[in-house]
């Protein structure tokens, strides 16, 4: 699924479009129109979470930020920390320069070192609670407690009835973000009302989907041997734990 572009917005809850440059007038003057200054945007940013050829959701997701960011500000400031699950191994891209295992707790401290060590400016985590290791994913705090630079982070699953160990671990990541990206009001509204996160630092940016033409559903129907049938569709990828089995 392909991600929006990015960027930092001081108002909450609201989605993000691109940026304007308003028109500001002078107190000394009002014959004179002066345009506001761009924000300095981060010239380094890392992007922590999983990646292609990885086959999960979270490592699309990431991938297409990591394609839009670099089609839009470059590529060669653009870089990856990606979390391998067990002891799995991948043929990632350039941009991926360090790798974590998911339950070495060491490999979360090394990616902070790494990361603290090549200047980068902004920290973009893409959280998930099951792609990191320990008690709900809490070896990730290994890895953001020790940065040094600012963290935004985007959660993909903020849920209303955490148990413990989501609570703890959600409440830390908030803590320690500058800001918090969601995809749904619905999840700003849990945030806000579960885990106590101020409006004010919460950003919602619509999940993004690939740019595909319109087409007649009768030729993929019959293509795949439904026509005359109801088609239920579903998006993300196909695991034990959610229930298809149950719809079908």
């Amino acid at each position: 699924m392909a991600a929006p572009r990015i960027s930092l917005n001081s108002q909450s809850n609201r989605p993000i479009h691109p940026e304007v440059r308003h028109p500001v007038f002078g107190a000394e003057s009002t014959s004179s129109l002066q345009l506001a200054p761009r924000p300095q945007r981060p010239v380094r940013i890392a992007v922590v979470g999983n990646h292609l050829p990885r086959q999960c959701g979270i490592a699309t997701f990431t991938t297409d930020l990591c394609n839009a960011i670099a089609a839009e500000y470059g590529a060669s400031q653009l870089s990856v920390v990606a979390v391998n699950d067990g002891h799995s191994s991948y043929s990632y891209p350039e941009r991926v320069r360090f790798e974590i295992s998911e339950g070495d707790l060491a490999s979360y401290r090394g990616s902070a070192d790494y990361l603290n060590a090549s200047n980068v400016d902004l920290v973009c985590l893409q959280h998930e609670y099951g792609i990191f290791g320990g008690k709900s994913g809490n070896h990730i705090m290994e890895l953001l407690k020790h940065l040094k630079m600012p963290v935004v982070t985007t959660l993909h699953t903020v849920l209303r009835e955490p148990n413990l160990d989501q609570r703890v671990v959600m409440h830390k990541i908030a803590a320690r973000s500058e800001r918090l990206i969601v995809m749904s009001q619905y999840s700003s509204r849990v945030l806000q009302e579960v885990f106590r996160v101020p409006a004010e630092k919460i950003d919602l940016i619509p999940h993004g989907i690939p740019d595909l033409p319109f087409e007649q559903p009768d030729i993929y129907k019959e293509a795949l041997s439904c026509q005359g049938k109801n088609v239920l569709l579903t998006f993300g990828l196909l695991s034990p734990n959610k229930g298809f089995e149950s719809v079908i």
